[in-house]
């Protein structure tokens, strides 16, 4: 990529990787699963008419600044914009960077008073930016104000810190999320090379503190959009105690759309895991709908109603079709499914 061109992209979006990213780039960062997720493209300058700068409605849904309420029994608090890495793809990337800062004490406070005096916020996801860049003493502050609030039953953290900063996770942020409300952590993961010795010790820190883990995708072209590397992620999370959780749709955020697949081809590598990999590696397929209105899946269906009241037709993972419930008269010899390839 010429000067020129990452000298303009860095002027218009935050540009940051670690060693430990860059460490795992092969050849041409252009063409690198990780390398195209992290080095700035010119293509990033080039903002396609259906790209919205807050594509998933943050904004409209911010009543203080640090929280966003879309759900009745769940709110964001993102206390950070700042991240270790910055995403060419992110959703928020009009708001990250080094500019975008963190919530002082008074934002922090008008932010935890906001949920302290709403009983249906059931659940607090911590995001941003990366909330494990902040220090462990202003992690642990947010973590105890949370856990003294009666009706907050989960605190989530959202982050790519055990992966692309492995070392963050030591001792002391370990003891940070200590609390008696259940604590969840969500890690961002697109590619099995990111599964390295050093994110495999990180997680084992979080699990051996008795924190669960679970896992968020985002399907990329060039980076995932592939049957065989998605089992291959989805496999090495699981084996690494990690559950998958989403595999978003790309967001459309401005200047991503050469990282954009179709719908259609998002459902078609679905149907290729289903009956390949366990529903333990199976996340659930979605769309955050543009304008605010909320997360929803997007995968592909497999029932239909049948040509009678009260039955339906299902298709297997092979493609083929069945009456459910079954007609009467299918007892045929073999009954057993057919063996994979």
């Amino acid at each position: 990529m010429p000067t020129s061109d990452l000298a303009a992209v860095a002027r218009r979006y935050a540009v940051a990787i670690t060693p430990e990213m860059a460490a795992l780039i092969e050849g041409d960062p252009a063409t690198d699963p990780i390398g195209r997720q992290f080095v700035p493209q010119a293509a990033e300058l080039d903002r396609a008419a259906d790209e919205l700068s807050d594509p998933i409605g943050d904004h409209r849904f911010e009543p203080v600044k640090g929280i966003v309420h879309r759900y009745p029994d769940r709110v964001l608090l993102k206390p950070s914009h700042v991240c270790p890495v910055y995403c060419r793809f992110c959703f928020r990337r009009e708001d990250v960077g080094p500019g975008g800062g963190v919530l002082n004490e008074r934002e922090l406070a008008a932010a935890l008073d906001y949920v302290r005096a709403r009983p249906a916020i059931w659940e607090v996801v911590v995001t941003g930016g990366d909330p494990f860049v902040l220090a462990p003493r202003r992690l642990h502050a947010i973590v105890s104000a949370l856990d003294v609030i009666p009706h907050v039953g989960v605190i989530r953290f959202h982050t790519r810190v055990p992966i692309v900063a492995p070392d963050r996770v030591d001792s002391a942020l370990i003891a940070a999320l200590a609390a008696e409300t259940a604590v969840y952590v969500v890690v961002h993961a697109n590619h099995p090379r990111e599964l390295t010795a050093a994110a495999r010790a990180a997680f084992a820190r979080f699990l051996g503190a008795g924190i669960p883990l679970l896992s968020q995708s985002v399907l990329l072209k060039g980076v995932n959009d592939d049957a065989a590397t998605l089992e291959a992620l989805f496999r090495g999370l699981v084996a690494m105690r990690v559950k998958p959780y989403y595999l978003h749709h790309l967001d459309l955020a401005p200047g991503t759309a050469h990282f954009r697949t179709g719908l259609a081809a998002g459902q078609a590598l679905m149907r290729q895991l289903r009956g390949r990999v366990s529903g333990l590696c199976q996340p659930s397929y979605v769309l955050d709908l543009p304008g605010g209105y909320g997360k929803v899946p997007v995968g592909p269906c497999y029932a239909r109603p049948g040509d009678a009241p009260d039955t339906w037709c299902i298709e297997d993972p092979h493609g083929t079709r069945h009456a459910y419930p079954p007609d009467a008269d299918t007892t045929a010899p073999d009954r057993s499914p057919p063996l994979w390839d």
